[in-house]
């Protein structure tokens, strides 16, 4: 066999084992997931965040990170832990109505029927041999298709950040049984965008003090001797938009409360219609310039928001920085909830660790994006999502930025050239060869002259 063929099997080979065994089954890697809810992504302009610079400087950074739509808490953060659409995993809002069973939810729900439409990966984590703690992240106080994480704490805005992290950390260090994933929620700098703005003196100073929970968690962890063994991917749900009082859509000035029945809130507001839906439809759609107004089917599919049941017959949505109420004046100043594609609703997403690459930023991915990503990380097979691993794979240490289809674009390219070049080769021997055939035949004609049967 020619060298360039030898050359060639090891190159396809070499390929295929990258691909093949990229996923890793290190049952000793660890993750940690942080979310500070409301984090915009160009906050990072705001503030100089010099904790947070460190993993930075050395992990991957995510500028942008698009999320889904409805871009609110509840929607977004089991996004995050499931890698689907609000439509395919059921949490649509943080306020809604389920008119199979005719009952409401809040975010202080927890029967389990509202989230088993998906398996968030503690689940997931805890039924292929492993632990999950969760320290107040949406859904991890829930029995979610009869499990929960092996520790968890219930909601309770009282307890600080410090007592969270304090939490996850012990689990994590725990001799007996320690967690391999964990999931850390704070409040803010969302609490502070909606009564101030996100404009505001106020809102700096809660972006300080965020900083300063990251240095706390990157303290606790460097004392525990974790800071090089936790990979912590930071990040958030949503942003957050500047509103304003004059900025205000009356539903009462287009429609009688009669006719409807409002279920999720401003800026986007789901409508139940008590008479007719395409009365009540004609009435909301003259409204308001400002405000959007979509029958259930004529949603636009980029939203990927109106395959479920829970999603409402009439869907309202504000123009950004607009407020939908029924009467009365603006009762916040910053809000969210908005269109996904906008800027302003756009998270962003900080990894640190032995998984994650160093000094990589890239500009943006999908917030479905992380659930294959944190997957891969712990060696889980994934739930069916509608993330993309390929999208996130440069962040990671080992990963080729590579993907399948342009391994498999390399590789018949190859196989054209391989082929293209052999060609040539037997061509060149051809020309190059003596022509000895040719040599004999012409003896062989000499010879013919001297056959006494022609004489």
């Amino acid at each position: 066999m020619s060298m360039l063929r030898i050359s060639f099997l090891l190159f396809v080979t070499a390929v295929f084992e990258c691909l093949c065994n990229s996923a890793t089954n290190n049952s000793e890697v660890k993750l940690l997931l942080v979310s500070f809810d409301g984090f915009r992504a160009s906050y990072l302009e705001r503030y100089s965040f010099p904790n947070l610079q460190k993993m930075i400087s050395n992990g991957a950074m995510v500028k942008d990170v698009k999320n889904v739509f409805v871009t609110k808490t509840f929607p977004n953060h089991y996004s995050i832990v499931t890698g689907r659409y609000a439509e395919s995993h059921g949490i649509i809002a943080n306020y809604m109505y389920d008119p199979a069973t005719k009952n409401n939810f809040s975010v202080n729900t927890v029967e389990e029927f509202w989230w088993n439409e998906a398996t968030p990966i503690w689940v997931t984590n805890e039924r292929q041999g492993h632990k999950s703690g969760g320290a107040m992240w949406p859904g991890t106080d829930v029995s979610i298709h009869n499990t929960t994480p092996s520790y968890y704490l219930k909601y309770n805005q009282s307890v600080t950040f410090s007592e969270r992290a304090d939490h996850i950390i012990e689990w994590f260090s725990n001799s007996t049984n320690t967690i391999n994933f964990g999931t850390l929620y704070w409040e803010e700098p969302d609490s502070t965008g909606h009564r101030f703005g996100p404009n505001s003196e106020e809102l700096d100073k809660m972006l300080k003090e965020v900083d300063d929970h990251i240095g706390y968690l990157i303290d606790q962890l460097k004392k525990t001797g974790l800071w090089n063994k936790v990979n912590v991917i930071i990040t958030s749900d949503h942003g957050m938009a500047q509103c304003s009082e004059k900025k205000v859509i009356q539903l009462d000035n287009c429609i009688g409360r009669g006719n409807y029945t409002r279920i999720t809130y401003s800026p986007v507001a789901a409508i139940l219609p008590l008479t007719n839906a395409s009365y009540v439809y004609k009435l909301l759609l003259n409204c308001d310039k400002h405000m959007k107004v979509y029958l259930k089917k004529n949603i636009p599919d980029y939203y990927h928001y109106k395959d479920n049941s829970r999603i409402q017959p009439i869907l309202l949505v504000a123009d950004e920085g607009w407020t939908i109420v029924q009467n009365g004046s603006l009762p916040r100043l910053g809000d969210h909830g908005y269109d996904n594609a906008l800027p302003s609703m756009h998270p962003l997403l900080v990894a640190y660790g032995p998984a994650f690459q160093k000094a990589y930023k890239t500009k943006t991915i999908n917030s479905i994006d992380v659930y294959p990503l944190m997957c891969h990380i712990l060696g889980l097979k994934e739930e069916p999502n509608n993330g993309t691993f390929r999208n996130v794979r440069c962040l990671l240490a080992n990963e080729s930025c590579i993907g399948q289809p342009e391994v498999i674009g390399i590789v018949i390219g190859s196989l054209m050239i391989l082929m293209t070049l052999s060609c040539l080769m037997i061509l060149v021997k051809k020309r190059a060869s003596p022509q000895r055939t040719f040599a004999r035949l012409q003896l062989q004609e000499e010879e013919d002259d001297d056959d006494p049967l022609i004489n």
